[in-house]
């Protein structure tokens, strides 16, 4: 596997993180069309895009990092085909090495179901082994339940 590290992605991209988002994330928060998840991507300051590829050269993760409300963000998407396997922590070391604070919102409960009716599992566990601490802040709307981590390079 290798990680790229852009800050413009190109259309192919777009598209192939655009399907990932809708296959792996909750159905609730599905995008309907590109159009959509380009907006999406456009209001993303100062983004600074990591890819994870295949030997294939086909994009299995995505991670992203962000400025928002003063505070310098983070999402992370694997295709579930890769989970487990240790390349979620891979790109987090990586977002690490270039981030002394990063923010993050994260789905709380194992309720909702992705677009194959699978049930979509909370990557909470997952921060926190990684050393990222779970806030009081909580995010409530109805697409999302989501609480605030953060980590600071100490």
């Amino acid at each position: 596997m290798l990680i790229q590290h852009i800050s413009i992605l190109n259309t192919t991209q777009k598209q192939t993180l655009f399907d990932i988002w809708n296959a792996e994330y909750p159905e609730k928060l599905a995008y309907q069309n590109i159009a959509a998840f380009e907006e999406y991507l456009s209001k993303l300051n100062s983004a600074t895009h990591f890819l994870l590829y295949d030997d294939s050269q086909e994009i299995k993760g995505w991670a992203c990092t962000f400025d928002r409300e003063s505070e310098r963000w983070f999402l992370i998407i694997l295709n579930s085909d890769i989970h487990g396997k240790g390349y979620g922590k891979q790109l987090l070391k990586v977002l690490k090495e270039h981030e002394t604070h990063l923010s993050g919102w994260v789905i709380d409960h194992h309720h909702d179901k992705k677009s194959n009716k699978e049930y979509y599992r909370s990557p909470l566990d997952f921060y926190t082994k990684c050393g990222f601490l779970v806030t009081d802040t909580k995010l409530k709307t109805e697409k999302i339940s989501a609480v605030k981590i953060v980590w600071d390079k100490s």
